[in-house]
C-alpha cells in the first residue's frame, strides 16, 4: 500500500492536515490507534486564526451551528437575569485563573477589525472541531484507518515504510500528529527539550452533591486553583504537589473528590463521572519540525499546560501552514526552501505558547513571592489596556510571520475584505489555492502561475489605496503593493 503522505493521529491536527493535502490532490492515509473518536473533555474554545482557517475552507456554517449548540448549553446554566452571553473575543477568558472582565475590552482596537464572521466564533469545543473535520475528511475521500497503531517505521531518502503491527504501508512522507507522547517523534530522534512538570491538574464532567459551596468561574485558594462551570458539572483543579505518579491510571471518584476538597475546602461527593482527564505543565518543544522525510505537528511538536486554550489552536495552525507546502512539494512546483519555512514560521509561535503557559504557572504558585506578584498582575489586568492586550494574545489576532516586504499587512492574516463583486476575500480560498487579488493596479509584468492560485480582479471600498494582495493558501499576506510581486510569486508559488 503506497501513499504520498502517511499521517499518524486523527485528532484535529491530523485531520486538518489530511484535508488540506486532499484539497490539492495528494493521496493520504491517516492511521489512528483509537477505534473511535476520543470524547474525553479537552479544549473548550477556538481562537480567531482557527475560526478563519475553517471559514476560508467553506466550513463557517458548521462552526456557527456548533457555537450555537455550545452557547445554548452555557445559557442553560445561567440565572434567568444573567443577560446576553458574549462571544469571544468580547468574552475574554482568563490568564493564570485571573478573570478578564469583558466590560474592559476595547472594541475599537484595530487588531480585531477585518476578521469578518470568523471574529464572532469562539465557543466551539474540541469534540465539535473533530466532528466537523471528520465529516469534511470523509467528503474529500481521506482514507482513515482507526484501531491501527503505528509501531515503527524505516525512513530513507525516497520515503518511509510504516509498520502497524503486521500491516505495512509505504509513503513518500510521514507526519507525526500523534500527540504529546508521539511515537513518530521518539522513533525519528527529534530532540525535545523543555521544562519538567510541577503540577497535577484534573478536568472532569461529573455529577456531585454538596457543590453549593463551590464558586463559579476561576478561583484562587491558599492550596491551589479551581474552576467550576461554565457547563453543568465541569470542574478543573490545579495542585502544586508535583506531577501524577501514573498519568495513564484510571481516574477514580476518590481521586477527584480529594483533589476538589484539597483546593476548594468544600466537602463535595461525586456521584458519577462522565469524562475526566489529568494534565501537567510539562513544557517541551522539538528543536526542528522536520528530519528528512519525517515531520511532526501539533502536540507531537510541542507540549504545554492547557491554560489559555492554545494547544488545539496551535495544532490547527501547524496543519494549515504545513498542508499547502507539503502538497506543493509533492506536486512538484514548490520552491526549493518552501518546506523549510514550516519550521521557521511555526517554531516561534510554539515557543511563545510554551512561555505563555509557563508564565501562568509562575503566577499560580503558592509561595509568598508568587502570590505577591499575582496581586500586582490582578490590578493590572483590571485596566482596559491590559484586558485588551491579553484578549489579543489569547484570541491569536497578533499572530504573524516575518516575511520579506515592508507593508504592514505582509506576514499577517488577510482581512476578510468585502469585494465589489459581492464576495468576500475568504470565498476565494475554499479550494486550498492561493489568491492574487487585483484591485486595479497590479504590476503589468507580473508572471502569474495561474494553476497554483486564483486570480480575481475587482474593487474594494475597504482599501481604496491598495493595488492588490497576494495571499498564500493559509490566508497569510505575501505581497500588498509596491515592488516585489514577482519575487513573492517565485518565493511562495515557484517559477
Amino acid at each position: 500500500m503506497t501513499y504520498d503522505v502517511i499521517i499518524s493521529g486523527a485528532g484535529p491536527c491530523g485531520l486538518m492536515l489530511a484535508c488540506e493535502l486532499r484539497l490539492r490532490g495528494v493521496n493520504v492515509l491517516v492511521v489512528e490507534r483509537l477505534a473511535e473518536p476520543d470524547m474525553t473533555i479537552k479544549a473548550g474554545a477556538i481562537n480567531i486564526p482557527t475560526a478563519e482557517a475553517f471559514y476560508r475552507r467553506g466550513l463557517l456554517p458548521h462552526l456557527t451551528a456548533a457555537q450555537e449548540e455550545s452557547l445554548s448549553m452555557f445559557r442553560s446554566t445561567l440565572p434567568k437575569n444573567a443577560g446576553k452571553v458574549r462571544t469571544p473575543p468580547k468574552f475574554a477568558g482568563h490568564f493564570a485563573a485571573l478573570w478578564l472582565d469583558s466590560e474592559n475590552f476595547d472594541h475599537d482596537d484595530p487588531a480585531f477589525h477585518g476578521r469578518g464572521p470568523a471574529g464572532e466564533i469562539g465557543f466551539v469545543v474540541q469534540q465539535q472541531v473533530e466532528a466537523i473535520l471528520g465529516a469534511w475528511a470523509n467528503d474529500l475521500g481521506v482514507e482513515i484507518r482507526r484501531g491501527v497503531t503505528l509501531t515503527g517505521f524505516d525512513a530513507d531518502d525516497a520515503g518511509v515504510t510504516v509498520h502497524a503491527g503486521d500491516q505495512v504501508f509505504r509513503g513518500d512522507w510521514l507526519v507525526g500528529c500523534d500527540g504529546g507522547r508521539s511515537t513518530v517523534r521518539k522513533l525519528a530522534g527529534f530532540d525535545f527539550p523543555g521544562t519538567d512538570p510541577e503540577i497535577t491538574g484534573h478536568q472532569a464532567i461529573v455529577t456531585m452533591a454538596g457543590h453549593e459551596g463551590l464558586s463559579r468561574g476561576w478561583n484562587t485558594t491558599p492550596t491551589g486553583i479551581y474552576a467550576f462551570g461554565p457547563q453543568p458539572g465541569r470542574i478543573l483543579t490545579v495542585e502544586f504537589d508535583g506531577p501524577p505518579v501514573d498519568r495513564d491510571a484510571e481516574i477514580t471518584v476518590e481521586e477527584l473528590e480529594n483533589s476538589i476538597r484539597a483546593v476548594s475546602g468544600v466537602d463535595v461527593r461525586i456521584t458519577g463521572i462522565q469524562s475526566a482527564t489529568r494534565f501537567t505543565d510539562n513544557a517541551r518543544q522539538a528543536n526542528t519540525y522536520r528530519i528528512g522525510r519525517v515531520l511532526v505537528a501539533g502536540d507531537a511538536a510541542h507540549v504545554h499546560s492547557p491554560f489559555g486554550g492554545q494547544g488545539l489552536n496551535l495544532s490547527v495552525g501547524d496543519a494549515m501552514n504545513l498542508g499547502w507546502k507539503l502538497a506543493a512539494t509533492i506536486n512538484g512546483w514548490a520552491p526549493e526552501t518552501l518546506l523549510d519555512t514550516y519550521t521557521t514560521e511555526r517554531h516561534p509561535l510554539g515557543e511563545w505558547v510554551l512561555d505563555w503557559t509557563r508564565a501562568q504557572i509562575a503566577l499560580m504558585r503558592l509561595d509568598g513571592h508568587a502570590r505577591a506578584l499575582r496581586k500586582v498582575i490582578k490590578e493590572v489586568i483590571a485596566t482596559k489596556d491590559a484586558t485588551t492586550y491579553f484578549a489579543k494574545k489569547i484570541s491569536g489576532v497578533w499572530h504573524h510571520y516575518d516575511l520579506p516586504g515592508d507593508h504592514p499587512l505582509i506576514g499577517r492574516s488577510a482581512s476578510d475584505l468585502a469585494l465589489a463583486d459581492g464576495t468576500a476575500l475568504a470565498d476565494h480560498l475554499h479550494d486550498g489555492r492561493g489568491l492574487l487579488l487585483d484591485l486595479g493596479d497590479l504590476p503589468s509584468h507580473a508572471v502569474v502561475p495561474a494553476d497554483r492560485l486564483n486570480v480575481v480582479s475587482t474593487k474594494c471600498a475597504d482599501e481604496p489605496d491598495l493595488p492588490g494582495l497576494l495571499v498564500r493558501p493559509d490566508g497569510v499576506v505575501a505581497w500588498a503593493g509596491g515592488d516585489g510581486l514577482d519575487g513573492a510569486l517565485r518565493t511562495w508559488f515557484g517559477a
